[in-house]
């Protein structure tokens, strides 16, 4: 009883970590224009700043991927949040575009160290739970984005400065991820026991990488571009282009409550390939239909799709080899954050040759390859030879 109960607090510990990640990160997305404009700064250079966010996320998942496995997830996740909360408070402070592009980077590093270390754990917690509960844990976060939301325009409506409300969101941050530690599980021993050393990565690990990164850019895809489609390609007003957003990630939230108890019926194989068609049937539907409501539905089809198949993939990286969990998810997460950023600035470059509607047949098309990729999955595959 006792060991099922702190499993239980385990995993509480787990949502709690995954919903003060996407606070921090969601109560920055919503204080860009303030930052932007206290900053002096144009669209175009916080364009080109926001990408030393991304870069500074990749290199935390890559350091946070080997510091988890060999020193053990019940120390790295705490540790890790406690970062990430003191580095959200940064951009809050920048005065200029060197001090934001500073901030941007070190903001990243932390966030991809409680990603990796957060999904880590996520990993233990349904090892031991011998079924899939990590499309939950994916919706927390989710979740978080949304307190973000309601949070910071509430503080942006009392006139509360960035620095003020990140701030405090770091100070919340670091009693919580220290407070919430003493729930975590503890795999050091088991991690420990697994042969040290240069290893070969398994060709599959790359496979999973690959296509978390297909997967990722066309959520980014949608994510940026979904709102401009409407308004621009069928002349919705900005009122009713706004749902594409709302649709889209409402699906998608929904989407991974739901999506653990499918593919515990179904399997991750079928979650993936499933999912994956069914988000590239939603995005050709937005993209080619002449009618503003089609088009909100293929979003809302096209989130529900997409909702439990980058979970499947971290999930089926974390459990590929004992001892390797986060280096592992970091590489699938690594490729697929690469994903994220890319994506919106590739369908951005596709406009100057083809019309917006037109540009998204590529998320579609990358959808249709996940989804007869989707057998890299089976864990009993031939796909086990490691890659030379």
């Amino acid at each position: 009883m006792e060991q099922v109960n702190a499993l239980k607090a385990a995993r509480v510990a787990t949502f709690t970590y995954f919903t003060l990640n996407g606070f921090l990160l969601g109560l920055w997305l919503v204080h860009i224009p303030t930052v932007e404009q206290r900053t002096g700064i144009d669209h175009a250079e916080l364009g080109r700043l926001l990408l030393l966010l991304g870069l500074g996320a990749f290199v935390g998942m890559r350091i946070g991927g080997k510091v988890t496995d060999r020193a053990g997830v019940k120390l790295v996740v705490p540790i890790a949040g406690v970062v990430c909360s003191v580095t959200a408070l940064t951009p809050g402070l920048a005065v200029d575009q060197w001090t934001l592009g500073a901030a941007l980077l070190v903001f990243g590093i932390g966030n991809g160290l409680m990603d990796v270390s957060m999904n880590a754990h996520a990993v233990v917690v349904e090892r031991h739970y011998q079924r899939p509960v990590m499309s939950a844990f994916h919706a927390t976060w989710s979740l978080g984005g949304v307190a973000a939301a309601l949070t910071g325009a509430r503080t942006l409506s009392w006139e509360l400065s960035p620095a003020t409300t990140l701030g405090a969101a770091a100070a919340l941050g670091v009693v919580v991820s220290l407070v919430t530690a003493r729930a975590l599980l503890n795999e050091k021993e088991e991690q420990h026991a697994q042969p040290t050393g240069k290893r070969r990565v398994p060709r599959r690990i790359w496979i999973m990488a690959v296509l978390a990164g297909f997967v990722m850019l066309s959520e980014g895809a949608a994510n940026d571009w979904s709102v401009l489609h409407l308004q621009d390609v069928l002349g919705a007003s900005p009122e009713i282009a706004a749902l594409a957003y709302g649709a889209f990630a409402t699906t998608m939230t929904t989407g991974r409550l739901l999506a653990d108890r499918i593919a515990a019926r179904i399997g991750p194989v079928a979650v993936l390939r499933w999912g994956s068609a069914i988000g590239a049937a939603g995005i050709a539907t937005a993209a080619l239909s002449p009618w503003i409501w089609l088009a909100l539905l293929g979003w809302a089809i096209a989130g529900a799709g997409l909702s439990g198949t980058v979970p499947q993939l971290f999930s089926a990286a974390g459990h590929a080899e004992a001892g390797a969990a986060a280096a592992n998810v970091s590489r699938v997460a690594g490729l697929g954050y690469l994903g994220v950023l890319a994506g919106p600035a590739v369908i951005g470059w596709m406009t100057h040759f083809v019309p917006l509607n037109i540009a998204f047949l590529l998320p579609v098309a990358i959808c249709v390859v996940a989804a007869f990729s989707a057998g890299v999955l089976r864990t009993d595959s031939v796909q086990e030879r490691v890659a030379a």
